[in-house]
């Protein structure tokens, strides 16, 4: 995926459960000071000044221009800093737009499954369309660049843990006669719930003016 000779003008799709393979970096010191640097310029410059057309184009960036580009900048955050946090945001987005029908699927099947507020927090219709999850997430990531950002990533932390919980709830229909499968929706299930508590963590720590 970090391939050099890759055109980064042109949009990089992944199949579902590759979403947050890692990408190398030749200096993990300087990688660290360019992904701090370029989350926190990001981030304040759009929200003192939330022009619309800017807000569009963060939103729909990995539409037009794939997921390397940022993975370049944010993959090798630590979870609970900002940067990480934004990497996150972006792969849960990148999920949903590549496979919005199998992410509709497992929201439905963690709304039916859980027993929490989540399904509620996160905002989706139920049952929710693919089309619906998209402009979920997308709504989620325009909350980020202009809105009540711990808000945005409270939502976006019940997101991941109701599709965590669907994803546990179908690989439990494949147990028996597909555990290939099955293995595969499990790895998702505990990748998204962990997404789930770092972003919540997140939540916390920008409220708390410590999310750097």
């Amino acid at each position: 995926m970090s391939d050099a000779s890759r055109d980064f003008h042109k949009p990089v799709r992944r199949s579902p459960d590759s979403f947050d393979r890692n990408f190398a970096a030749d200096d993990p010191a300087e990688a660290s000071r360019v992904a701090h640097t370029t989350a926190s310029a990001l981030l304040s410059r759009v929200r003192e000044a939330p022009h619309d057309e800017v807000v569009d184009r963060l939103v729909s960036f990995t539409d037009a221009h794939g997921i390397a580009t940022i993975a370049e900048l944010w993959s090798h955050s630590p979870a609970r800093s900002l940067p990480g946090t934004l990497w996150r945001l972006y792969l849960l987005q990148l999920m949903i737009h590549d496979d919005a029908a199998t992410a509709a699927l497992l929201y439905e099947r963690g709304r039916a499954r859980l027993a929490s507020a989540d399904p509620v927090i996160a905002g989706a219709p139920a049952p929710a369309s693919p089309d619906e999850l998209v402009a979920l997430i997308d709504l989620i990531l325009r909350g980020v660049f202009a809105g009540d950002f711990a808000l945005a990533l409270e939502r976006a932390s019940s997101f991941a843990r109701v599709v965590a919980s669907g994803a546990t709830d179908l690989a439990d229909d494949y147990d028996e006669t597909e555990p290939r499968r099955a293995l595969q929706f499990t790895t998702r299930a505990l990748r998204l719930d962990t997404y789930a508590d770092d972003l919540n963590a997140a939540a916390g720590l920008w409220r708390r003016e410590g999310l750097t």
